[in-house]
């Protein structure tokens, strides 16, 4: 018998997946380099970013926190649930309690099925510049 590990977290599996068990979802690393920018402003850079491909939706790239800087973002009161990748938080560039749009969003606790993209952030491409290269 094996006595299961204390220290593993406990299995959060997708419930999407249970309803829609052909639903694709697939992260790989992305081959180049990624700058984003609001303005002249550099949010993030980064060569080490994950490229979220997902059924009916264009493909996103998730940033490292690593390589964002969080000294401009504020985290907004903004939160979504996807049963496919779990609840999204979001930030926006400014203060705390600013009403600007969100800029960024990120899956803190992702379901095991996109773990991956734990502790990476994703920009919309419509409020910031997003260069790849």
């Amino acid at each position: 018998m094996t006595t299961p590990d204390p220290l593993a977290p406990a299995p959060n599996p997708a419930p999407g997946f249970r309803r829609k068990p052909d639903h694709a979802i697939t992260v790989t690393p992305h081959a180049g380099r990624v700058v984003v920018r609001s303005g002249d402003r550099v949010l993030a850079a980064t060569d080490a970013a994950l490229e979220l491909v997902e059924a009916g939706y264009p493909p996103v790239l998730y940033i490292p926190f690593a390589d964002i800087d969080f000294a401009p973002l504020a985290r907004s009161a903004t939160m979504t649930h996807c049963p496919f990748k779990g609840d999204a938080t979001y930030w926006l560039v400014g203060l705390p309690g600013d009403a600007g749009e969100d800029v960024m969003w990120a899956y803190e606790t992702p379901y095991d099925e996109t773990a991956a993209i734990r502790d990476h952030g994703a920009f919309y491409p419509d409020r910031v510049t997003i260069e790849t290269t």
